[in-house]
């Protein structure tokens, strides 16, 4: 036992893939542990007040994988032991956990007293439920992304719980899926305040801390040998030692226990309990005294004004995000209970891993060639694999898969993650090409995964600033086309059907706000050409950036043939909606709907970028509203404007119409933090943004 006592569930439970034929749950302990799950049948009886609960004759199949000496991760798969589960109908469940003579469940966990601060369920039910969908009921599927634990205002996430609380009863209008579509943490962008906590909590976790100087020798050496382990001091790493480029990282997540910690603490209100408990949180003062910050101008008496400087800011900067992580824990056991009443399928973006994450070729490149870059790289990798992926669709990660990451775990407990066996999961991380999966929702959901199988322009882009010509790599192609075919594949064996509705998850936009793409592009992208740190607040990978690989999207999308394709999507902090038709020489219409819903938690729109862009969407308010917008594609892939709805007068690839609509009062867009719902019946959707 370590010096942290923690919570024997550090995470959890969460309700993943559903299915007529099987269910997974996940959950994290701090103890090994038997596991079996009982599931019931839940309905109103006569009197509609109370419910009836019919146990139902399942069998569990839990697979569990030893990530630490005190992590445990678990994914229970439950199946029918005839048929299949009941579809639109609420289904309860419980799950017992046996350690040798010593039994627990969710009732003896309190996690089903109605009063008590942890009660993971809704009103008079006695479990926490779920429900599968058939498809002849609608389909109510709530969406968001970009959640940053001292991001500014509240978690809209819990507000979700809201609508649950509300609904709990009524399997037409409650929630049935959440999709998660990116930067369900921050691992480049951490509080001051937490960073010294996640390195203890980390270690406690895992039994040991990552031998770091077997990959990196310079981390035994000043500067980074000391700065590692402060506040405020991994900046230098990161960009010297590592390649990373976000400008943000000055306590980025290195180690996997690190990682293991950010989402443990995104997720479980007990473990900030247990952490206040054990005071692994230092005050801003007692960091200071114990020479736990780190200071470009140190205190002597040549920097003494700079110091000073610095010092009044890291201050600020520190109480700032501290008050912003009480207003985030105030929530996060709504947050808890919704993940432990909703199937959640979630995909990763740039800041699960580092921001600019294979922004370009020669990032990852640079990346991959270093030691340290490319171990924190997989790193962020392993964690999402355990915490997010692996629930997904567990059929995607095979037995060698499983048994290397297993075997990974193993020695990063002993001490000797940096042995033979480092190389062959760093290999297999790296190279892992199915991070896409189907989620089985009414319609089926196609996630992409727009961040590992890019492609890369073979050659320099030029690009005019000034009278100066700069070289850059421009925006890449965000999936290939060995991936297509992959997907495509997936999807044909999901059961999914031509001339069927389908929804495609990507976590960039397919259709951004044109405007604003285009202040970006003539205004902050010449800054970034040319060395400015504009990039990490704004990024250039709007699909239309490239439009080789937009059309490809399109090109893609009308071969499957649905009969309408509804595209969700995040990651720019802000919450819009574009309904588009795409028409193809051949006479092929593809209808689009999309809709965005960005940030959870971390608005970005302040200070002077800020100011400026809020400008800009007053314009594009008033320019695109009521308005069709007219393009076309030419066969070089450059896509123009056209003044109105005429036949191109030269050969095409495509053309499109499309219109924001408004989705708040008279503004199509919201900058707020928001969470997106979706209610789909047949060819009728409807969109509600929460906020």
């Amino acid at each position: 036992m370590g010096l942290v006592e923690f919570p024997f569930i550090l995470s959890g439970p969460i309700v993943r893939r559903v299915e007529p034929g099987r269910v997974f749950i996940w959950i994290a302990t701090s103890r090994k542990s038997d596991i079996e799950a009982a599931f019931y049948q839940i309905s109103k009886n006569s009197s509609h007040r109370t419910f009836d609960y019919q146990l139902m004759n399942t069998v569990s199949e839990p697979q569990t994988i030893r990530v630490g000496e005190q992590l445990f991760i678990h994914l229970i798969k439950v199946v029918p032991l005839i048929g299949e589960f009941p579809t639109d109908t609420l289904i309860g469940y419980n799950l017992q956990f046996t350690n040798g003579s010593v039994q627990n469940d969710f009732q003896s966990l309190h996690l089903l007293s109605p009063n008590h601060p942890q009660s993971i369920v809704y009103g008079k039910l006695k479990y926490p439920t779920f429900q599968i969908k058939s498809g002849n009921s609608p389909s109510n599927i709530l969406y968001g992304s970009c959640r940053k634990l001292h991001g500014e205002g509240k978690d809209i996430l819990a507000q979700a719980d809201e609508i649950l609380a509300n609904e709990y009863d009524s399997t037409l209008k409650r929630p049935d899926s959440l999709f998660l579509m990116g930067d369900q943490i921050y691992a480049d962008d951490v509080a001051d305040p937490l960073i010294l906590a996640i390195s203890t909590i980390s270690q406690e976790l895992i039994g040991q801390r990552e031998p770091l100087y077997q990959l990196e020798n310079r981390l035994n050496q000043s500067p980074f040998t000391t700065n590692l382990h402060q506040i405020n001091g991994r900046q230098l790493i990161m960009e010297n030692l590592a390649q990373f480029t976000s400008s943000e990282a000055n306590n980025h997540l290195i180690e996997f226990g690190e990682f293991a910690a950010m989402y443990l603490l995104s997720w479980n209100p007990e473990l900030w309990a247990a952490a206040q408990a054990h005071h692994l949180f230092e005050s801003f003062d007692d960091a200071l005294e114990k020479n736990l910050i780190h200071f470009t101008f140190p205190n002597e008496e040549k920097y003494s004004k700079q110091h000073k400087t610095e010092l009044n800011n890291l201050k600020n900067r520190f109480h700032d995000q501290q008050e912003a992580i009480i207003t985030f824990q105030e929530s996060l056991f709504r947050v808890r209970r919704l993940l432990a009443n909703i199937p959640t399928y979630m995909i990763f973006d740039d800041h699960d891993i580092t921001d600019d994450w294979n922004i370009t070729g020669n990032w990852k490149r640079n990346v991959r060639r270093t030691p340290l870059g490319s171990h924190v790289t997989a790193n962020g990798l392993a964690a999402y694999w355990a915490f997010q992926g692996w629930g997904n669709d567990p059929d995607s990660f095979e037995a060698d898969f499983i048994d290397n990451m297993a075997a990974y775990y193993k020695n990063l407990r002993k001490g000797t993650s940096h042995s033979t066996t480092h190389e062959k999961w760093l290999q297999q991380l790296w190279n892992f090409s199915s991070w896409h999966f189907i989620a089985p929702t009414h319609p089926k959901a196609v996630f992409l995964d727009t961040r590992t199988q890019r492609e890369y322009l073979s050659e320099p882009k030029r690009v005019k600033f000034g009278h100066t010509i700069k070289e850059t790599e421009g925006c890449p192609q965000l999936i290939n086309k060995m991936c297509w075919a992959r997907i495509t594949q997936k999807l044909h064996q999901s059961g999914w059907k031509a001339e069927s509705p389908i929804i495609v998850v990507s976590a960039t936009p397919v259709y951004g706000m044109g405007l604003i793409e285009s202040f970006l592009h003539n205004y902050v992208y010449p800054f970034q050409v040319i060395g400015v740190e504009v990039q990490t607040s704004f990024d250039f990978e709007a699909w239309k950036y490239n439009g080789e690989g937009f059309t490809h999207f399109l090109q893609q999308i009308v071969k499957w043939n649905p009969s309408q394709c509804i595209i969700l999507s995040g990651d720019v902090h802000y919450a819009s909606a574009v309904k588009a038709t795409v028409t193809f020489p051949d006479g092929r219409t593809l209808p689009i709907q999309q809709f965005t819903s960005s940030p959870l938690k971390n608005m970005s729109f302040t200070g002077v970028w800020g100011l400026l862009m809020k400008i800009v969407i007053g314009i594009n308010s008033i320019s695109r509203k009521k308005n069709d917008i007219y393009r076309v594609c030419d066969p070089s892939y450059t896509i123009t404007h056209l003044e109105k709805e005429n036949e191109p007068a030269a050969m095409y690839l495509w053309k499109d119409q499309l219109r924001y609509q408004i989705i708040d009062k008279s503004s199509i867009i919201e900058t707020n933090n928001n969470l997106g719902l979706i209610t789909i019946m047949n060819n009728d959707i409807q969109n509600t943004l929460l906020k």
